[in-house]
């Protein structure tokens, strides 16, 4: 029990960091729980290595690695065993090497629960097993004592897109590597504890978020809890927007104007960025505080009430006009048309709609905001949409590709590859997913979060995923899944944004004690910050801001008493 005693001290640790981040109990959240995890002692690390055995799985090694090896926010990790593995190794019709690699994280002291850890970008790459939460990550599942699985999703080689030729990589991206390797995982946990985990959990953001949103349709039945951050479930469709965009905004950059490839630094992109510049993006961020701000009841450099703000800003009458050269304090009327473009989701020659549209929101001014739409859309995007999203594949200039012909070959199929980008890509049955009647029949929950300014995924389309849920179960969606949105927050993290936040630990309260989350508190991260400080937040902001995200439609407003920089002194109204 000695040995043991650092880990348990972890384990309140972590239970105090969930307690601390999560609000006082809406009034009448309580619902009906799935009984409670409980936890096992590891009965051994090495043996894993050759005492294990499932179908089409080898495993390379079995480690202990001991406590405070890893760290997060500065805190360290407990003892664990450190297992690497492969699943359904072969030989591609393209000739190359193919497997669906992995590791597992199983702690020394266990809680009884499973965690899948979705990760990001086109995967490729097994990235630690560690289950982080929030922008700068406090804690983690495995901090708090989960057994945490990572895979590369099926390929290797994290910035190359040419698995995507080959028919059942694609597959295997899309949603049958989770569904391979969920079994396995429960049963190698079996095997390390001798029972398998009582509660299983799925979560992730950006493509792990999208990973864990089909988990929900497609494996219904096998997790308890999804946490679901900024999906990109019509990941096609948004990366045919960003096509779109570049080629919106490429009129009007300086000519010749060229900034580094992010995935080789000796080549070079288009400068689009020089379309609209950081200054520039920062006086569009002041007209939305200034048309916004308030409407949350209080000015405070965030816009709570977004839907509110959609409503009543416009970019023609808000944002200054030049009158002359481009100076950054006003928008050319040219500007002006390409930004309520962009936002509003672009659409064909014919009108068809391409992809959602984006909130205005003063994260704008992030720079992962400009990231994602002058530097990725141009470097990123295209190779995905070529050989990834296409059937057949369509080899893709971002500046010259015909959006009309790419709308219909993200959605085509054929005798190579019988499912299209978007049927691989995206939950079944999303523009009406009554099919999560079971899911939540059964007592599984589902807690989704998504940065208001993120420019990849919109926060728009996650939205309106949530309001066709709640028109599927008869407007009693809240009853088994809850959407947070993040105001400033750009892509999982960043911009001007309390973007630091643990919403694994309500939701495993909901889904084992019956506590439906309404108000769960987020910090930004200043100067000093453990898990990383956030260099875009505005001077006049604590370093330690804390504010409610709120389960939509209810908005963070103040109190009207205490301070405006502490969570406790706002209510999700």
């Amino acid at each position: 029990m000695k040995r043991m005693h650092p880990a348990y001290l972890l384990a309140l640790s972590a239970a105090w960091l969930s307690a601390c981040s999560t609000a006082p109990e809406a009034p009448g959240s309580r619902t009906s729980a799935l009984p409670a995890a409980t936890g096992a002692a590891l009965q051994s690390c090495a043996a894993l290595k050759d005492s294990f055995s499932y179908a089409q799985t080898r495993i390379d090694a079995a480690t202990p690695v001991p406590a405070g090896t890893l760290k997060q926010g500065g805190s360290p990790v407990a003892t664990h065993c450190l297992v690497k593995g492969s699943m359904h190794q072969r030989k591609g019709s393209d000739g190359r090497d193919y497997a669906i690699g992995f590791e597992m994280r199983l702690p020394e002291v266990w809680n009884g629960r499973f965690y899948y850890q979705g990760n990001g970008g086109l995967d490729g790459a097994v990235r630690p097993a560690e289950g982080a939460l929030g922008g700068g990550p406090l804690t983690g599942a495995l901090f708090q004592g989960f057994a945490v699985i990572s895979s590369d999703a099926g390929h290797s080689g994290a910035q190359t897109t040419v698995f995507g030729l080959e028919p059942q990589a694609r597959l295997d991206y899309g949603y049958q590597a989770v569904a391979k390797l969920t079994p396995m995982a429960k049963d190698l946990i079996r095997s390390a504890y001798g029972k398998g985990p009582d509660r299983s959990y799925i979560g992730g953001c950006s493509n792990g978020g999208r990973h864990a949103m089909v988990a929900a349709s497609r494996l219904g039945d096998q997790y308890d809890g999804y946490l679901i951050g900024a999906p990109g479930y019509r990941l096609p469709n948004a990366a045919l927007a960003q096509l779109w965009g570049a080629q919106r905004w490429s009129p009007l950059a300086t000519p010749g104007a060229t900034v580094k490839h992010p995935m080789n630094p000796s080549a070079s992109i288009p400068d689009l960025g020089s379309a609209f510049t950081a200054q520039e993006r920062q006086t569009v961020a002041r007209a939305i505080l200034q048309r916004c701000d308030a409407l949350d009841g209080l000015s405070d450099g965030m816009v709570q009430a977004t839907q509110a703000c959609q409503a009543v800003f416009d970019v023609a009458r808000d944002v200054p006009a030049c009158s002359g050269v481009r100076d950054g304090s006003c928008l050319s009327p040219a500007q002006k048309t390409v930004l309520a473009q962009v936002h509003a989701g672009g659409k064909t020659t014919n009108g068809q709609t391409i992809y959602s549209a984006f909130p205005y929101d003063p994260g704008i001014a992030g720079s992962n905001w400009a990231q994602w739409k002058f530097v990725n859309a141009v470097a990123l995007d295209p190779l995905a949409i070529s050989t990834v999203f296409t059937a057949p594949p369509m080899p893709t200039s971002p500046l010259t590709a015909n959006i009309d012909a790419l709308l219909p070959a993200i959605a085509a199929s054929n005798e190579t590859y019988r499912e299209s980008g978007l049927a691989l890509m995206s939950p079944p049955g999303h523009e009406r997913p009554d099919k999560l009647r079971a899911l939540r029949a059964r007592g599984a929950r589902i807690v989704l979060y998504h940065g208001v300014s993120d420019a990849i995924f919109s926060a728009e389309d996650t939205r309106q995923w949530v309001e066709r849920l709640d028109t599927s179960q008869g407007g009693r969606a809240a009853d088994f899944a809850r959407y947070f949105p993040v105001p400033g927050m750009n892509h999982c993290s960043g911009g001007p944004a309390a973007d630091q936040f643990d919403l694994l630990s309500p939701l495993v309260r909901w889904v084992e004690e019956g506590v439906a989350p309404q108000a769960v508190t987020a910090r930004a991260r200043g100067a000093g910050n453990p898990g990383g400080a956030n260099t875009e937040l505005p001077a006049d902001w604590a370093a330690d801001r804390s504010r409610p995200l709120c389960a939509y439609p209810t908005v963070a407003r103040y109190r009207g008493q205490g301070s405006t920089e502490d969570a406790r002194n706002f209510s999700c109204q």
